[in-house]
This record gives structure tokens, sequence and C-alpha cells, in this order.
């Protein structure tokens, strides 16, 4: 047995003051009770308390919280709103945990020039209510973005229904102005799509907060579509879904949007929202939303209905205006949160795959449920492959969630080995960082690393994040049983 190793314990009274002074005595959150509402973030499986959480107002604020924090070689973690689903914003042993959620301003609003310049806290959807009488959007649109920031967006490059059309975050990102790990204040980017130079913009979005903190972020948005039109179409199966969805895209359409949810889905929905549109007895639903100039969308309309009903299609449903539209879609974007109705808890991967794949890939999931006894619900971005597998489980029984961890991993693995990726939008975070070996070989990660260090040399920001740090999930497993060992709590 390991013998136990003290650590030195931090003084953090001087600490604490010296971030009061910058962010006003309720800008910082010390109690042990308080903190717990920060262990985790979506990813409640993972959990560990800060020894301080900051609440800055303004770039300079952070400016100066990561400046303390750099002298005293304290690692930090930022956090938006919490809700990232792949442990992103998972505090570290003895961290300060940055929260942005009180920089909520939108600071410039440009329509004539279609951007908006906004703070990190701010939520995904205010962007387009604050432009929306003006006849504009903000496209990516994650199923959280009545509560998720675009802070957190800008980190873990999230998607969303609508990227299969309009890309995910990092094509609707103009300029940034990042606070780096040293404190530095640096303005990427600009106003205009195409910068000469090198496209650190397009470096930084999707970084997952290892390389710095967007303080201002400035947004593209679209003029809204003349017409917009959604149809459900239900099947007596996935694969008759999956195939609707290759014989759209194949015929050279671009939906807005397309989106598959499976029976067990199906029902959890029902359940939970009871909009009373989704057929229980269906073996799978798929919406798909059309948008562009009126003639357009009247013409592809009939030619999506024309292929659901080719590859099986029970019943067409279409939706034009705007309260319809809504109800549709808001089954789709309770789909997680009614899982938890079904389910003491549940663990959900964010695998990407080849569309002609897809009938393969469910196939074998449905095998892994089978072969584990875990029920597993599949609710994606069918235009795109992103697969949002949920794993259903009871976290009270002794090794659940082990289990289920490693469902998670062998699908991962799945998507892999047919061409996709670990992740469309979640990110790879604390959850995935040990199956980048299966994806990336040693030079790419080497590489990535160089990258890292150029920006994050100390490693403070967000360290043991996005890269496997040791190389093997082996290693890491055995340096956290030597840590739980080793470990000392700060109060």
């Amino acid at each position: 047995m390991l013998a136990q190793k003290s650590q030195p314990t931090r003084n953090w009274k001087p600490l604490i003051q010296e971030f009061v002074a910058i962010v006003g005595q309720k800008g910082v959150i010390q109690r042990r009770e308080e903190l717990l509402v920060y262990e985790c973030d979506g990813l409640t499986s993972y959990r560990q308390r800060p020894a301080l959480v900051v609440l800055p107002k303004t770039t300079e604020e952070i400016a100066e919280v990561i400046k303390i924090c750099d002298k005293n070689s304290i690692p930090w973690v930022a956090r938006g709103a919490g809700t990232g689903l792949s442990g992103g914003a998972l505090p570290v042993e003895d961290c300060v945990l940055i929260v942005t959620a009180l920089m909520r301003k939108i600071l410039h609003i440009d329509l004539e020039n279609q951007r908006v310049v906004v703070q990190p806290g701010v939520i995904n959807n205010w962007v387009t209510q604050a432009v929306s009488g003006a006849g504009f959007y903000y496209a990516p649109d994650p199923s959280s973005q009545i509560i998720c920031s675009i802070g957190g967006n800008v980190a873990e490059n999230s998607g969303g229904v609508h990227c299969l059309k309009y890309g995910v975050t990092t094509n609707h990102i103009l300029g940034l102005k990042i606070v780096t790990p040293d404190g530095s204040i640096v303005d990427i980017g600009g106003d205009i799509p195409e910068m000469p130079g090198y496209d650190l913009t397009g470096l930084f979005v999707g970084s997952e907060g290892t390389l710095g903190i967007a303080t201002e972020i400035t947004l593209r948005i679209l003029k809204a579509p003349e017409s917009i039109c959604v149809l459900l179409a239900d099947f007596t199966n996935l694969e008759a879904a999956g195939s609707a969805v290759s014989d759209i895209i194949s015929s050279g359409m671009i939906p807005g949007g397309m989106e598959i949810m499976d029976n067990l889905s199906i029902n959890a929905v029902e359940d939970v929202v009871k909009i009373g549109l989704y057929p229980r007895d269906a073996g799978s639903i798929l919406l798909v939303e059309l948008d562009g100039l009126q003639v357009e969308v009247d013409t592809n309309k009939q030619r999506v209905a024309e292929i659901c009903k080719n590859n099986g299609a029970r019943n067409i449903t279409t939706a034009s205006n705007p309260e319809d539209r809504l109800k549709i879609w808001k089954g789709r974007k309770a789909a997680f949160a009614a899982a938890g109705h079904v389910s003491p808890d549940y663990y959900v991967q964010d695998g990407v795959i080849p569309r002609t794949k897809m009938a393969y890939v469910l196939k074998e999931i449905e095998a892994l449920s089978e072969k584990y006894g875990y029920p597993i619900a599949n609710v994606f971005h069918a235009g795109d492959g992103n697969l949002h597998p949920l794993i259903l489980y009871d976290n009270s029984v002794p090794g659940a969630l082990e289990t289920v961890e490693e469902i998670g991993g062998e699908i991962l693995k799945i998507c892999v080995e047919v061409g996709g990726s670990l992740s469309g939008e979640h990110g790879i975070g604390a959850d995935k960082k040990c199956y980048m070996p299966q994806m990336f070989n040693e030079i790419d990660l080497e590489t990535m690393q160089w990258v890292r260090e150029v920006f994050n040399p100390k490693g403070l920001a967000n360290p043991g994040k996005m890269l496997p740090t040791p190389r093997t999930c082996g290693e890491s497993a055995k340096l956290q049983n030597i840590k739980q060992f080793e470990g000392a709590e700060v109060f």
C-alpha cells in the first residue's frame, strides 16, 4: 500500500486579499459550502472542489487575477455557465476557478456590417433576441442555448442543430480580445471575415481554456431567411431515417438542420414535454428544417417529403409558422433533460461519423447496449453525423459509472475506426483526453503540446485537459490512485 505523503498547504489568506482588491469582497467565493456549487460542470460524474472562485467583470480584472496566479504558480480554470459536457471547466486540485458569469454585456451591435460584440458571459440565445427585431439572428444554437454562454461556446467550439448548413462556432467568430496565461491582453482576428497572417482566432476557438480566456467576442450574425419550414417524418426503425438523411444530402439539398431521435428518446420527451407530436410507436423520427427563399423552400419541402416516403416514412408533418416550428423543435431541445427524468443518471458521448456509416455504427451501439445491459438513447445531428448516445444508468449502483464510461469509450473507438472524430461540439476536456491517441499519433499530439506551451508555458491554464498527460489512460489511472493517497484538503 502506498504511504500517504503530506503536501505543503498554500497560504491563501494574503492571496485572497489580493483577489478581493481586484474584484471586491463579493467577487471572491471561499466558503466550503459555496464552493460545492462549482465542483463540476455538466459532466457531473467528475467532481473537484476549487480552492477559490473569482468572479471578474472586466477584461482588466481578469488580467490582474491571472497575473496573481502566474506570479504564485497557481493553476486556474475558466468557467462560463457550467453547461459543458466534457469536463472542460472541471476544477483541478488547489486551483482558482475564474468564472465569467458576471460579464454579461452586449457591448456593440453593428447591423450594417452584421456583427455583434459581447462579453463571454452573454447567454447564447440573448444574441438572437437582441437582433431579431431587425431581422437578424446568431446561427450556432446548442441545445442548451437558453443557458449556455458565448465564452463557453468559444472554448468548446460548440455546434447545434443548424451547424450542418451554417457551421459551428468558429465559423461565426470574427475577432477576440483574449487574456493570455501570463496576464497579457491581446486582440486577435478583427472586424472582417478574412485577416492576413496566422489564423490565431481559429486556433483559439476550441482550445478549451488552455490558451487563455476570451473577454470580448466579435460575432457574425446572419439575416433571417425569407421562409422556414420544418418537416417531421416518423419511421419504423433508425436505419430508414438514416437512409433518408443520406438521400437528402445526395440530392444536392443542404437543409438548415437534420435531427434524428430513436424510440427511447421519443418516449422520454413525450413523457416530460408532452408536445403530442412525436408518435410513441415510431422506431425513429427525422426532423428536417429548410430555409431560404419562399420558392426554394416550397420546392425542397416536396422533394424531402418524397425522399422520406421512398425510405419508408409512415407520416410526415410540416410546420411553417413560428409557433408550430417551435413546438416541433421543443422536444428535440429537451431531449437531454428528458433523459434525466427517465433515469437517475445518464452519460452522453459526442462522437462524429461519416453519414454513410450511420446504419453500421447505430447497430454497433445497439450491440453494446445489449452486451452491457444498459439502455442507450440515440439523439443526434444526423446531417453531419454528430452522435449523442445517452447511456442510462444509476450512479448509486457500485461499478455502474465505470461500466458506462467503458461503453462510452467503445463508442468513441468505433467512431474513429470508421473515419470519424472523438467530438463534434462538446470538446475533449477531462472526459475524452485519454482517447486522443486513438485519433492522433504521437507526433500530432506533440505538435499540439508545442502550441499549448507557446501560449501556456507554465501549464497553469486549465491543466490536465484536452491532451493526454501522461500519454496513456493506464498511466493516468495509476496517477489518480496515487493522488488519492497524496491529496490534502485546502481548508
